[in-house]
């Protein structure tokens, strides 16, 4: 491919992502001493993912707002109203009354490969003039973010720029299908950026529309992702699977039996050798069912069978 047939590819991409993309305003009233109620102003991005007027844009632009505006790229306003949103993943979905809008080409981002284009689009520091638009590769997938472990993909990592007000707008291929949502930037770094991976947000949307909310299921534990230096370290027997560091008392996983020391290495018939494949595993269940488990324990191995609840409130995700 030459760098003029890249190019025309890579403003065709923009073209086609940037009919679907909206900026968002939100309007909060905080308590701020010694001044009492005080008017906060948001602003950020979304994308449109249904032409009768669904959006996607991040939590963090719009919690807590009384108002939310939204624009067009061709200028029209509309009022929107949260639908729905999920601290943990930072998704909100937001309605507007239309029923004729340019819906976005949802791409899979299982299919995603290290290295390959991405432009991260969006309402870049609310500057007018149109949206900002940065081309970068995948750096990484499946990254971790503290705060976000619900994310059973893990977040896609990019050296496309993503600044403040690009929250919420779309990760593309470079064959304009969006592939993630913006979410975060890590201050004084260089070149990392972070989206939720699409597949992420089309299952929490689907709930979202379906039950007004996300639930999820747990145990009740916490701990680490089992490898070969952790194993030798502690004499273990496997190197890969979920180490329960913690319980809490009174929790399905104390109920059941499970004790501090114990690894996870599979859950509901799927092997656990990682901690998002516990919490996978633990998405696909029944609350009020029990959930077979298979760990080690001093070098035996146990069938556990453990019945999940409805999670407890979290802490809400922290944007960077």
């Amino acid at each position: 491919m030459t760098n003029l047939e890249l190019e025309n590819k890579v403003t065709a991409a923009v073209e086609k992502v940037s009919e679907s993309l909206v900026s968002i305003n939100s309007s909060r009233y905080e308590r701020r001493f010694p001044f009492g109620s005080v008017p906060m102003e948001g602003q950020g991005s979304g994308i449109i993912i249904d032409g009768k007027g669904l959006i996607v844009t991040n939590n963090h632009v719009v919690e807590g707002a009384g108002r939310v505006q939204v624009t067009l790229k061709d200028g029209r306003t509309f009022d929107g109203e949260v639908v729905g949103s999920d601290d943990a993943t930072d998704v909100a979905v937001v309605r507007v009354d239309s029923r004729e809008l340019p819906s976005a080409e949802l791409g899979d981002s299982s299919q995603l490969k290290v290295g390959q284009f991405a432009l991260a689009v969006g309402n870049a520091l609310g500057l007018p003039g149109g949206p900002t638009v940065s081309l970068g590769v995948i750096s990484a997938m499946g990254r971790p973010l503290p705060g976000a472990e619900f994310i059973f993909e893990g977040f896609l990592q990019t050296d496309a720029a993503i600044n403040p007000g690009n929250s919420g707008g779309p990760l593309a291929d470079i064959e304009g299908r969006v592939v993630g949502i913006n979410t975060a930037m890590i201050p004084f770094a260089q070149g990392v950026g972070f989206a939720i991976p699409i597949n992420t947000v089309k299952r929490i949307t689907a709930e979202i529309l379906e039950k007004g909310k996300v639930t999820r299921r747990w145990m009740g534990v916490s701990g680490v992702e089992l490898n070969a230096t952790i194993s030798r370290r502690y004499g273990i027997s496997v190197d890969s699977g979920f180490l329960i560091a913690d319980l809490v008392e009174g929790s399905p996983a104390h109920h059941a039996g499970l004790r501090t020391g114990d690894v996870i290495v599979d859950a509901g018939g799927r092997a656990v050798k990682q901690t998002k494949d516990l919490l996978f595993a633990l998405s696909q269940h029944n609350t009020g069912y029990a959930l077979s488990l298979t760990v080690v324990r001093n070098g035996a191995r146990l069938q556990v069978s453990v019945s999940p609840e409805e999670a407890p409130p979290r802490p809400r995700f922290q944007q960077r």
